[in-house]
């Protein structure tokens, strides 16, 4: 996860955020402190996947998936892990541990990222 107030971390380091100890929730209560009172219009985050195709150690071609949305102000759900619980997606009203398996797999990152995979190597 990408937050901009926090100059784009925890990014590639998210799952050793704080510690490789630490828990989930650790790591989301961590964020939401280091974002203290900054105002919602600056709480934007993202999450990004990439999925390289690759054949014979060759690189072919590399696909991304973007999920963005905003850190809100407490934990909210209980489907998912990691950061679900304080991404919120504006456009759902919920945070991503609140939405469904199902649900969450069509709007993340990974999923449209797979999608543009999918859709390369099977058309569509």
């Amino acid at each position: 996860m990408l937050v901009d107030a926090l100059g784009g971390r925890p990014g590639v380091y998210s799952a050793r955020y704080l510690s490789e100890q630490a828990s989930d929730e650790e790591r989301c209560r961590k964020i939401l402190e280091e974002l203290g009172p900054v105002e919602d219009a600056r709480r934007t985050a993202r999450f990004e996947c990439w999925i390289a195709l690759a054949r014979r150690g060759v690189v072919r071609e590399v696909f991304r998936g973007t999920l963005r949305g905003v850190i809100g102000r407490d934990l909210r759900g209980d489907n998912g892990f990691g950061y679900d619980p304080i991404f919120q997606v504006p456009e759902r009203g919920c945070s991503l541990a609140e939405l469904s398996p199902g649900e969450k797999l069509r709007i993340s990152h990974r999923g449209r990222a797979l999608l543009k995979l999918q859709q390369a190597l099977f058309g569509g």
